[in-house]
C-alpha cells in the first residue's frame, strides 16, 4: 500500500503558508503583538484574501515562536492541574498612546493651602500617649483613651451656678461628639469646595446645571402652593391644623392707607383739598358704598339688578294671593 501520496496531500492541505519577509517581524511579547514593517507590494495584493491570510500566519508564527523562548513559571504545579506550562511575559516595549487626556492637578483644599502658607508639615500622631498621672502609656483615642479621660472619671467638680441635675460626664461626651461632627462637616465642605474648583467650565455643563436648579425651584414652588391650598381646605381654614416642619407661611396683602394730613409745603395742601373734594363728589353721586360683585346693572342712582330682583319677588307674592 503506497501511503506517500496520501501523506503528501495531507501535508499540503495542512501546511502553513509562512512567507519569508525581507524585514524581520518585530514582536512585543509583553503586549502579545507582532508588527510587520515590510513595504507593501501591490502585485502581491492581486489575490487579496490568500495574501492577507499568509501575512497573518507569518506574524502569528513569529509571535508564538517568541512565547516559547520565554522563561516558564510554575511548570510542575500547572501540569498537575492540566493547564500546561505557563510563561512570564516581559514588560511591554511599545508605548501606546493614552485614550484620555492627562488628569488635571487637583486643587488644594482650604486646610492644605493654610498648611502650606504657615509651613505646617503633615505628621502622623502616635496611637499611644504617655500619662503622667498613671505613669504608663495609654491609648490616644477609643475606649479608655486620653480623649475620654473626663468622661470616665468617677469624681467631677461642679460649680455653684450649675444645675443640680447636671451630669458632667454626659456634657463632656456631648461636647466631644459635637467636635467630631464639626470636623467631619468642615472636611466635607473642603472636599466639595475642591471638587467644584476642579469642575469643568464647559457651557453645556453649566447650562445643564442651571436647568437642574431651575427645575428644582419650580418643583418647590409647586409643592408650596399645594400645601397652601390643602391647608385652607378645612372648615377652620387651617387655623387649628398642625403645622408641618418647613411649611411656608401665608403672606397676605397688606392694606395701604393714605395719610390724613399732608405737609403744607410742596403742594401738599392742594393735593389734600383735591382729595377731600373728590370724596364729597362721590357722596353726592351716591357712590359712597361699594357695589357687590355682580352688580353690573347699576345705572345712575338705581341698581337695575336689585330692582329687577325686587320686582320679581313682588310678582310672586301677588300671585300667591
Amino acid at each position: 500500500m503506497d501511503v506517500a501520496q496520501d501523506l503528501a496531500e495531507y501535508a499540503a492541505k495542512h501546511a502553513n503558508n509562512v512567507l519569508e519577509r525581507d524585514v524581520p517581524i518585530e514582536v512585543d511579547a509583553g503586549l502579545l503583538a507582532a508588527f510587520d514593517n515590510t513595504p507593501v507590494d501591490e502585485a502581491a495584493y492581486a489575490d487579496l484574501n490568500p495574501h492577507l491570510l499568509s501575512l497573518t500566519l507569518t506574524s502569528t508564527a513569529s509571535l508564538l515562536a517568541s512565547l516559547f523562548t520565554l522563561p516558564r513559571a510554575h511548570a510542575q504545579s500547572s501540569t498537575s492541574t492540566g493547564t500546561g506550562p505557563t510563561a512570564t511575559l516581559p514588560p511591554p516595549k511599545t508605548l501606546l498612546p493614552r485614550e484620555k487626556a492627562l488628569p488635571k492637578p487637583k486643587q488644594p483644599t482650604k486646610w492644605e493651602r493654610f498648611a502650606k502658607e504657615k509651613g505646617i508639615s503633615h505628621r502622623t500622631k502616635d496611637k499611644k500617649e504617655w500619662d503622667e498621672e498613671r505613669g504608663e502609656w495609654v491609648s490616644r483615642w477609643g475606649m479608655g483613651g486620653k480623649n475620654r479621660e473626663g468622661e470616665e472619671q468617677w469624681l467631677h467638680e461642679v460649680k455653684n451656678r450649675d444645675d443640680a441635675d447636671l451630669d458632667p460626664a454626659s456634657t463632656l461626651r456631648a461636647a466631644r461628639k459635637a467636635r467630631v461632627t464639626k470636623n467631619l462637616k468642615q472636611q466635607s465642605a473642603n472636599t466639595n469646595r475642591a471638587i467644584n474648583a476642579n469642575a469643568s467650565t464647559d457651557p453645556a455643563i453649566e447650562k445643564a446645571r442651571a436647568d437642574k436648579v431651575s427645575s428644582r425651584t419650580k418643583r418647590k414652588s409647586e409643592i408650596d402652593r399645594t400645601l397652601l391650598i390643602t391647608g385652607t381646605a378645612t372648615a377652620s381654614m387651617g387655623r387649628f391644623d398642625k403645622k408641618l416642619e418647613g411649611e411656608p407661611k401665608v403672606k397676605g396683602v397688606k392694606r395701604k392707607f393714605e395719610a390724613n394730613e399732608l405737609p403744607s409745603g410742596g403742594g401738599g395742601a392742594k393735593e389734600e383739598r383735591e382729595r377731600q373734594m373728590g370724596v364729597l363728589k362721590r357722596v353726592e353721586r351716591g357712590e359712597g358704598k361699594k357695589v357687590r360683585k355682580g352688580g353690573e346693572g347699576r345705572e345712575g342712582d338705581v341698581n337695575a339688578r336689585k330692582a329687577v330682583r325686587y320686582e320679581g319677588k313682588q310678582q310672586r307674592a301677588r300671585q300667591k294671593k
